[in-house]
């Protein structure tokens, strides 16, 4: 027996000393379909590349999600009979978002009213500690002509897992400023989905930062309305034996819709990074307008990147492009630096930061872009020495 489904058993055990919920039978049903669907192996297309056996094999003891919420002007719900469904989970591919929704306790249910604009972002931070599995799950609906913006934080000490889901329904005309910004653990295993359901000429940006993790895969998608714009941008950072996985899907079911995707990954060390973009147009989704790009900076000899755009297009007035870079340091531009005086860690490192610096200036709420801006900083000048 593989140590993928040895580790079923671990989490039937767990899940049996549950407390009841009223979202038992969510919860039933969604074990039932993390058990037939078991974990994901590297024979599996979408995970070829990252080999989650380290977790399968671990055994956790699960504790409830330590969610700290400030959510001035947004108004908190209860779970039951709201957006959560048993029924869809019967479809539900992704063992991960199965298994979260199986332990799903007390999830943070937020609800932005009609017409409201949110002056201070509402801020969501969860803190895991060693030896535990958290599964914390986050609704967020925003109502028509509302708007607001979202940081969601992940950080913690020691071995641990976070299997992590958030999920946006959002109505016509709304505008939704979303980011995430993982921290964790070095030791850590990361797994996250971000699922976006767009309405009406809708305005909706994610954007995805990983500095932290031993095993990372972050997955995020959003299904647009007619009139919608959708932005997914990313940055994340690898060095030693990190792993860090991206996919995204961007699925535009209705005509006149515009998406952009920018992510950039910087490796070194041993790090191996995946990146999988796919951008579907549907039938009906004529006037889509669509552009997604990846690019790489590699630091080593050994650190590795599997990086694969995908379109499917199945409309014929389209306007689509994509495309992805691996590249390392520019040497006109290590040369230009040191001609002025820079010395060659100074340089490497200011040329590293400019890199990056690019999606952190998309990043539109000043302390949490100060704050990046400060850790990058700190993290590339450390590197340099």
């Amino acid at each position: 027996m593989t140590a993928v489904s040895q580790g079923i058993g671990s989490w039937l055990a767990e899940f049996t000393k549950q407390s009841p919920s009223p979202l038992q039978a969510l919860r039933d049903a969604a074990f039932a379909r993390f058990s037939e669907l078991g974990f994901p192996t590297t024979h599996d297309e979408e995970w070829r590349f990252t080999n989650v056996a380290p977790i399968a094999r671990t055994e956790y003891r699960v504790v409830p999600a330590t969610l700290t919420v400030q959510a001035s002007g947004a108004e908190k719900l209860e779970a039951a009979g709201t957006h959560f469904d048993a029924a869809r989970l019967a479809t539900e591919a992704n063992a991960f978002r199965a298994l979260n929704a199986a332990f799903t306790g007390e999830p943070v249910v937020l609800r932005v009213p009609k017409g409201a604009v949110l002056e201070e972002p509402i801020e969501i931070v969860h803190e895991a500690a060693a030896g535990a599995a958290y599964h914390p799950r986050i609704l967020i609906v925003v109502e028509p002509n509302a708007q607001c913006t979202i940081v969601e934080r992940y950080r913690g000490s020691g071995q641990y897992l976070t299997n992590a889901v958030t999920e946006f329904v959002a109505g016509e005309g709304a505008v939704v400023d979303h980011y995430r910004v993982q921290q964790e653990s070095l030791e850590a295993f990361h797994i996250s989905t971000v699922a976006a359901h767009l309405g009406r000429s809708t305005n909706f940006s994610s954007h995805s930062i990983s500095l932290g993790g031993a095993l990372v895969r972050n997955d995020a998608g959003a299904v647009l309305s007619e009139g919608t714009e959708a932005t997914l941008n990313g940055l994340y950072i690898a060095n030693g034996t990190q792993h860090v996985d991206n996919h995204t899907v961007i699925d535009h079911a209705k005509p006149h819709a515009a998406s952009h995707e920018l992510y950039k990954g910087i490796l070194d060390g041993k790090a191996t990074a995946v990146f999988n973009g796919r951008i579907l147009v549907r039938k009906d989704a004529q006037k889509t307008d669509s552009k997604q790009t990846n690019k790489n900076l590699v630091l080593s000899d050994e650190a590795v990147i599997d990086t694969k755009p995908e379109l499917q297009i199945f409309a014929d007035d389209v306007r689509c492009t994509h495309g992805a870079t691996i590249g390392q340091i520019d040497a006109e531009s290590m040369f230009y630096l040191r001609s002025r005086g820079i010395g060659k860690d100074d340089a490497r490192s200011l040329l590293i930061f400019a890199f990056a610096q690019d999606i952190a200036d998309r990043i539109k709420v000043p302390a949490l872009r100060e704050e990046l801006e400060r850790s990058l900083f700190g993290k590339f000048h450390e590197h340099g020495d």
